[in-house]
């Protein structure tokens, strides 16, 4: 097989902790999702507009290790195995990956991309694929997961007024709404599920080119700084 990517991600998320674990979970993230050549033909796209989500094939192209028979998914606290093929694990055979996401613009100049909301794909992600999202072929109304039956609980987030004010300067620039974002990404609790919440720790992460950090404070999490990270604030992927 001669695989090769055909657009490249430009991400909010610029590292790999705390991105959702699912698509959609977070949909006020933004991303898009830049054609390469020779495929950054406009007439590649004709048409897509009129559809409101896309599947996306890509690969984990920053997965270390090699896979194995049996994982550890995060939805059974991380202690529990189960076979790779049951899972949505990052370490596969081929490290391909797919998502839903929600179509918001169609770009053609200056170059052709599609912006999307919902993405859990980090900056740099290899697209191999693009393909329309058709509700009547690719719902299916009676599917059920014993495993994971419901979207996982989510967590209180507590921002405080300094910080919510200076989050809510960035709507324009970024595109989006920075303290949505902000709970819908923490109230999935980012930390791995095994591990117990240390309050004196403060826990950080990258987001839309800020230094995110917080704490947990017994049954929620508080937000103690947001500062914008040099010459990487990522406003860039709303152009």
């Amino acid at each position: 097989m001669n695989i090769v990517p055909i657009a490249t991600t430009h991400s909010c998320f610029t590292e790999k902790f705390g991105i959702p674990r699912q698509p959609l979970l977070a949909d006020a993230s933004r991303a898009s999702i830049e054609l390469l050549p020779p495929y950054n033909d406009p007439e590649a796209v004709a048409g897509l507009e009129q559809h409101s989500h896309l599947w996306l094939t890509w690969q984990f192209h920053k997965v270390a290790g090699q896979w194995s028979p049996k994982v550890r998914p995060p939805r059974l606290g991380g202690n529990k195995k189960v076979g790779v093929f049951a899972t949505r694990s990052p370490f596969r055979p081929n490290n391909i990956g797919l998502s839903v996401v929600r179509l918001i613009q169609v770009r053609l100049h200056p170059t052709v991309e599609l912006v999307v909301a919902g993405a859990d794909l980090v900056d740099g992600t290899p697209i191999l694929d693009i393909k329309p999202y058709i509700p009547y072929a690719d719902s299916v109304s009676a599917a059920t997961s014993e495993l994971a039956e419901a979207s996982p609980p989510m967590i209180g987030v507590h921002i405080p007024e300094p910080i919510l004010r200076r989050a809510r300067e960035y709507r324009d620039q970024l595109g989006t709404d920075l303290p949505r974002l902000i709970q819908q990404v923490l109230g999935q609790d980012p930390k791995p599920a095994y591990q117990q919440p240390d309050p004196e720790r403060v826990y950080g992460m990258k987001l839309c080119g800020f230094n995110l950090q917080w704490r947990y404070r017994q049954d929620e999490i508080e937000v103690v700084a947001l500062e914008p990270l040099s010459g990487e604030l990522a406003g860039e992927v709303s152009k």
